[in-house]
């Protein structure tokens, strides 16, 4: 007990005494025996109340016995299932939690994982994603800087998230392997890489990733399945050393809308699992041919190198007239290319002004650009009488759209009349001019945006010759003909800002969570969190409707699509009390990933037991795995003291028994006429 307490509790006492002394004897002139009593039952009384007020405490050595945790980690997947191991599993997990030495050794906690990582209920073995890495971290979360092994019951096959093996932790891991680990003959689709998009009557490559697993050697057939029909077929041979195999196509784009695709190779001799022999996958092919309209007053090669890389895309038609001989109307055309414009351009100028038309000016010794000067307001040059040659430097920071550098800076130089260039307005440079070895600031390819309208200008003639140029690089056209294609797609695209975009996928496996997301901005482009945003979902082949919330999600919203059935489904997001709305559809392809496996990860396991000084174990050595932590000298009961304040008196007997003493003096006071 502290020194100040116990002045508190004497000082308590001498203010009883003296509160009760002067209340009975001070100036008192005759002493009873009645006086003495009720003398004793006031100091008590009032003693006890002040001694509730000081609440003394004393410090007290507490000794207490912390077992180290064992956190024992169960694959709730299907996989477990697939390989028939739920009741090994099960089994397993009871011997654990029947071991009285463990219990005595350790504080065990049990845990499920499949996609998350769930405290113990009940196993099911019905999670259709498993994530270990994300298990394994969060029990490392849980119990960070104590010590804390891990028993991991599992088959190691993960379906997503990082490699475990690798796992940032200083728990040492158990793994206990479930499932087979001998090698199978096993064939599977490991990978399908396709464009999500496509333009009718255009080829579109696909890529597929075949392996194999056995030591014999294996022939199989690939083929590729549209609507019933083979569109492809490839006959492959696997050994133990070519196991990998990947192999590429084109498929013609025959029908508008999204197509669906099966790739599919044949089951081959003494093969258990075909499951993983086929994968479905999805191109939306789209029908949008857009005419690009060039104007010119000179004839010049580029004009021809422009035309045929345009229409390498057989969605993009190329129409050449002279500016003196055109007379159709300017909105047949998603984009006006004009090339070297003069006076004769006027009247032309004055319609995209005036309709905010798309336009890309292609500037050259032949340009005027006093008339070019007058007729924009993005750019100005002040000409001389000289020309003069500009090579490329490529802006690694342009942002406008996508493009790569194809070795500009080797094309050989434009041509343009000698001025200094000012920039009016904000724009956007992909090239930036090299004047004789000196690189500037100078944009020679830019693009600029006011309002809803888009242009762009390329100061120089003769980019014939980067065509030619990127051809001698790279024995194609191929490189140079992409570059146009974005900067006519980017140009060509009358797409305005919508008020509203979804987003989502058009295939998805099944049993995976679907999540389609919203983004929705209100009349001034302002991203709206109030807004009540609902999704209505129908099953194309059974009809079944489901209306479906969107929860707000930080900057946007999303809908989360749990345990549907394989399917066609279409949908509909409609704002409520907007007339705002997205379509859409999609398909849930037949397809269980955790059945894709065929054997135990067991060198992934192993791994991880090594990288945590763990150790590995099978399904026939569980008793020994009991018996190396009970004996392991790394993990022991540990004895911790700690200091307690614990008081010196039950506050409500004190309470009590100052009342009863309080109340027997009023009574006897009361006898005897005191009152």
């Amino acid at each position: 007990m502290q020194t100040t307490t116990i002045i508190y509790v004497v000082g308590a006492l001498l203010f009883s005494v003296a509160f009760s002394w002067l209340l009975y004897f001070y100036k008192s002139k005759a002493f009873h025996k009645i006086d003495y009593l009720l003398f004793s039952l006031r100091t008590t009384s009032i003693f006890l109340l002040l001694l509730l007020l000081i609440n003394p405490t004393i410090e007290r050595l507490v000794l207490t016995n912390e077992k180290p945790i064992l956190s024992v980690l169960v694959d709730n997947s299907v996989s477990i299932q697939y390989f028939k191991k739920e009741n090994n599993t099960k089994e397993l997990l009871k011997e654990i939690q029947s071991s009285n030495a463990l219990k005595d050794k350790f504080d065990l906690q049990f845990f499920t994982f499949g996609a998350s990582l769930n405290v113990l209920d009940s196993v099911s073995f019905l999670e259709n994603q498993t994530n270990i890495y994300q298990s394994l971290s969060g029990v490392e979360a849980l119990h960070k800087n104590t010590t804390a092994p891990i028993i991991l019951l599992s088959d190691g096959n993960q379906t997503n998230g990082s490699l475990f093996p690798y796992v940032e932790t200083n728990k040492n891991i158990f793994p206990v392997v479930i499932g087979d680990t001998i090698a199978k003959n096993d064939i599977r689709i490991a990978q399908v890489n396709v464009n999500k998009y496509s333009y009718l009557k255009n080829k579109f490559p696909v890529e597929i990733r075949v392996l194999y697993e056995g030591i014999s050697e294996a022939k199989t057939q690939l083929t590729i399945h549209h609507k019933g029909k083979v569109v492809f077929k490839e006959n492959i041979t696997f050994t133990e050393n070519k196991n990998v195999q990947t192999i590429t196509t084109t498929i013609t784009s025959n029908e508008e809308g999204i197509q669906y695709y099966a790739a599919e190779v044949s089951k081959i001799d003494s093969e258990e699992n075909s499951v993983n022999n086929s994968k479905v996958f999805s191109v939306e092919v789209l029908n949008e041919q857009t005419k690009i309209l060039l104007l010119t007053s000179v004839l010049h090669p580029d004009i021809g190198a422009f035309k045929k890389s345009i229409e390498t895309n057989k969605q993009r038609a190329v129409v050449l007239k002279n500016i003196v001989d055109f007379t159709e109307d300017l909105n047949e055309y998603q984009l006006v290319i004009l090339y070297q414009p003069t006076a004769n351009f006027q009247p032309i100028f004055d319609k995209i002004n005036k309709e905010n038309l798309h336009y890309l000016v292609v500037s050259g010794v032949q340009t005027n650009w006093n008339f070019l000067n007058e007729m924009q307001s993005n750019y100005y040059k002040n000409p001389t009488n000289q020309s003069e040659e500009y090579g490329a430097i490529f802006n690694n920071g342009f942002l406008t759209f996508g493009q790569k550098n194809i070795s500009f800076e080797s094309f050989s130089p434009l041509k343009d009349v000698f001025g200094q260039v000012d920039l009016k307005s904000k724009f956007d440079a992909l090239l930036y001019q090299n004047i004789s070895g000196i690189e500037t600031e100078t944009p020679l390819l830019s693009t600029f945006e006011n309002d809803f309208q888009k242009s762009a200008i390329l100061f120089g003639e003769g980019i014939w010759k980067w065509r030619a140029n990127s051809f001698m690089n790279t024995g194609s056209f191929q490189d140079f003909d992409g570059f146009m294609s974005n900067l006519i797609q980017y140009l060509a695209s009358n797409k305005k800002r919508e008020r509203l975009t979804i987003g989502y996928e058009k295939l998805y496996l099944a049993n995976v969570p679907i999540v389609v997301s919203a983004f929705y901005v209100d009349k001034n482009y302002q991203f709206d969190p109030r807004a009540k945003i609902n999704l209505k979902l129908t099953n194309t082949d059974t009809n079944v409707i489901q209306n479906i919330p969107f929860s707000l999600q930080n900057n946007s919203f999303e809908a989360v699509l749990e345990n549907l059935p394989s399917g066609n489904y279409r949908f509909i997001v409609d704002v409520e009390n907007q007339n705002v709305e997205k379509s859409g559809e999609f398909k849930i392809a037949e397809y269980q990933i955790e059945e894709q496996f065929t054997r135990a990860n067991l060198k992934e396991l192993k791994l991880l037991a090594l990288n945590t000084k763990g150790k590995i174990y099978f399904e026939s050595t569980s008793n020994q795995l009991i018996k190396d932590l009970v004996s392991d000298k790394r993990y022991v009961i540990t004895q911790k003291s700690s200091i307690i304040n614990q008081q010196l008196i039950n506050w409500k007997f004190i309470l009590i028994l100052s009342i009863a003493f309080f109340a027997t003096e009023w009574f006897i006071r009361k006898y005897f006429g005191k009152i």
